[in-house]
């Protein structure tokens, strides 16, 4: 059956990626410090203000939460007054609690340990909550990511490119980008629209702006046969001068979509930026991309969706389930994946190696297909295929 995907993305000046990115960043001081911070930081941000909020457990004997802020919203661009958030004059209130009692002692002492008396050390440290957790991998693109989030991350990161180099001077920090992509039996065939939205400077006129953005940034990202008949949507408003915290209010963990796989497959709903390890929000979605990512370029299925579910407080998942579409035998892959893969969260952390401070290069332009990210490495290809 023929039908059309759309993804979308997202520059680091959009406000929720500005809150997700000091959430992160924070994130990073607290583990460079104590590698078993527990972490849930949660950031809004709106016309001159930064808010800081969330628990926090952790040995760290000082985190720098307004210089942190400051250099994290200057490094993504907003360093003039005029455009509504500056990283000089903005406010950065810091509202951090505590992490709750009930929530840490289910993760230090797991029911495992508790109940059953295990002394496996996987076995003591619990789920950071309960969820749903998917993982997601295709053969359709050389990062095994589905091709229309794949695209939509390129043309994003090429916009913020350009304004950096100042080759498209009239931009501003803030920006997105869609690509809507045309299916036939299963396969990406061509782009049906493209979308991008650039938030620019007063003095910069539709046509610099569009033909701006075609030139130096669509057409140096999708292959022109792939852009024949495409429409092409540029600043459907005609107009985009305010934009980032001054236009939009920002929250951490709005962009869950474009941190995942485009809607290509169903998210469970826990977001991930700000939170560390022991919160398998994030920790199993990346486990679960890693098992999906293996498990395809092993050659048991062409894609495969992995969903896991945990409970709060317990170490082992309560469920898992994948979907091959057709392309494999589920079965045999949910019996090869039990026997090579452990998904307990003190497993994954060690394997990941998440306690590391490596949460700012997630961030931005998608948590997958970033060929260095521990969660993407195909060294489990072989173990899964002598289990075939």
């Amino acid at each position: 059956m023929d039908r059309i995907i759309s993804s979308e993305s997202v520059t680091e000046g959009h406000p929720d990626k500005v809150c997700d990115y000091i959430a992160d960043s924070i994130l990073d001081a607290a583990l460079e410090k104590d590698e078993n911070s527990r972490i849930a930081c949660e950031v809004c941000c709106a016309t001159g203000l930064a808010v800081v909020l969330g628990e926090f457990n952790t040995e760290a004997d000082f985190i720098d939460v307004q210089k942190i802020a400051r250099d994290t919203i200057k490094e993504v661009g907003y360093t003039d007054p005029a455009l509504g958030f500056d990283y000089r004059t903005c406010a950065v209130l810091n509202c951090i609690n505590g992490q709750s009692p009930d929530i840490a002692c289910g993760v230090t002492t797991s029911m495992e340990t508790r109940l059953d008396r295990s002394s496996d050390p996987f076995d003591r440290v619990g789920a950071g909550d309960q969820g749903m957790m998917f993982g997601y991998a295709t053969d359709e693109t050389e990062q095994l990511m589905p091709m229309p989030i794949t695209l939509a991350h390129a043309l994003t990161k090429q916009l913020s490119a350009v304004r950096k180099s100042g080759e498209l001077d009239f931009l501003r920090p803030d920006g997105k980008a869609m690509v809507a992509l045309r299916y036939e039996n299963g396969l990406p065939v061509g782009v049906s629209t493209v979308v991008v939205s650039a938030q620019h400077s007063e003095t910069a006129s539709e046509k610099d702006i569009r033909d701006g953005i075609i030139e130096c940034v669509i057409n140096r990202v999708i292959p022109k046969a792939m852009l024949k008949g495409a429409d092409i949507l540029i600043n459907p408003t005609g107009r985009f001068v305010v934009g980032g915290p001054a236009g939009d209010t920002g929250v951490t963990g709005r962009k869950i979509i474009v941190d995942t796989y485009g809607g290509a497959i169903a998210h469970g709903g826990g977001a991930f930026s700000g939170k560390d390890a022991s919160k398998v929000d994030r920790s199993a979605s990346y486990y679960a991309r890693y098992v999906c990512k293996n498990i395809v370029a092993a050659g048991l299925c062409k894609k495969l969706l992995l969903q896991v579910g945990y409970a709060i407080g317990k170490a082992r998942p309560v469920s898992l389930f994948v979907d091959s579409y057709g392309t494999g035998d589920d079965r045999k892959i949910l019996e090869v994946i039990r026997r090579v893969f452990d998904f307990r969260p003190a497993a994954i952390a060690d394997k990941l190696g998440l306690k590391k401070p490596i949460y700012r290069l997630t961030t931005n332009y998608g948590h997958f297909g970033k060929k260095d990210l521990p969660w993407e490495q195909l060294d489990s290809v072989e173990k899964v295929k002598a289990q075939v």
